[in-house]
């Protein structure tokens, strides 16, 4: 097996007129305080050269970020172009953006980086060249040869893990997507990433109901004993730590959250609102399920405060974090 901690992180740029560059750079800054592994930007060189108190050095192979990533910013420069304008999205920038996803991809699949963070992408922009992707995620897992429906999206923070088990569909449409065989995945997929990224040996699952009150023993609808409970009586069967169907509305408070360590929701929202209600600044969005550690700040390209020296790099410093803390548990638990 790889030693995957000792190779650079390679962290792509993402949409270059957003704070995708900032927040690298900050995060550079910050790397020995953060005890932050060394990391290699990918983009344009132009996008990171004049940044704030962050001398960048351009290099030709990953291997040399390590030797220079004290003194200076690692940036491999892929993308030949003038320096983005802070906050006006482009289509050169979103080629720049692609280019450097997919170059991070390539580099981590073939040993040459530990793992990939990928900053906020603009998939508007990305729309318009050809991108035809639901978003990041779906793009990493098919450049892994995962199919999309086998990689999924953990969102975490230091006090609450959540995954999604539908991300981007329109709400009407969920329940029809709640299938046992759904949930069945959604579950194998969190505890096995439990154990093999986090180092949790025996993970204990939360799953939120579908409705309210968790249908209220069908009152309130029928998915959770219908759909819900079989499923979750074979997981238990499988020697599963998981619970019943539960009211989210009471799953996220401190008390309740001590009690596991992820937690399933059937939606989007019902899973992100509370993960960025305690976590919008140091959450992480981490894809399971992948041969490679990738992880992303759990926030957008903010191209309102782009080219401010206003962009918060905490959820890229955790990103950065938690990719090294998955890569050495991988090297424990078997990648």
């Amino acid at each position: 097996m790889p030693d995957w901690n000792a190779k650079p992180f390679a962290v792509s740029c993402g949409d270059p007129a957003g704070v995708g560059p900032e927040i690298i750079g900050k995060s550079w800054k910050q790397r020995k305080e953060a005890d932050l592994k060394p990391f290699f930007a990918i983009g344009n060189f132009a996008d990171f050269e004049n940044l704030s108190g962050v001398p960048a050095q351009k290099i030709e192979q990953p291997m040399q970020a390590g030797e220079i990533f004290d003194n200076a910013l690692p940036v491999f420069h892929i993308h030949e172009a003038a320096a983005a304008v802070p906050g006006e999205a482009s289509l050169d920038g979103a080629q720049c953006s692609l280019h450097a996803l997919e170059i991070a991809c390539g580099l981590a699949r073939s040993g040459d980086a530990g793992a990939v963070i990928t900053a906020p992408i603009s998939k508007s922009q990305l729309y318009k060249i050809g991108f035809r992707y639901p978003g990041q995620t779906e793009f990493v897992s098919e450049r892994c040869g995962i199919a999309r429906e086998n990689a999924l999206m953990m969102l975490a923070g230091p006090s609450l893990r959540v995954v999604p088990m539908t991300v981007h569909i329109a709400l009407k449409d969920v329940p029809e997507h709640i299938t046992g065989r759904l949930i069945l995945a959604r579950a194998r997929a969190a505890e096995k990433a439990l154990i093999r990224n986090f180092g949790i040996k025996n993970p204990r699952i939360a799953i939120a109901g579908l409705n309210p009150h968790a249908g209220e023993n069908g009152n309130l609808g029928e998915e959770e004993q219908r759909i819900m409970q079989p499923a979750i009586d074979e997981l238990r069967q499988e020697g599963m730590d998981i619970t019943d169907p539960l009211p989210a509305d009471t799953m996220f408070h401190e008390e309740a959250r001590v009690k596991y360590d992820v937690a399933l929701c059937p939606y989007h929202d019902q899973a992100l609102i509370p993960l960025k209600t305690l976590h919008f600044f140091d959450g992480v969005n981490i894809t399971l399920g992948l041969p490679i550690v990738r992880t992303s700040p759990d926030h957008g390209t903010a191209f309102n405060i782009a080219g401010q020296d206003l962009a918060d790099p905490r959820s890229m410093i955790a990103a950065i974090q938690m990719a090294a803390t998955a890569v050495t548990n991988r090297q424990i638990h078997g990648h």
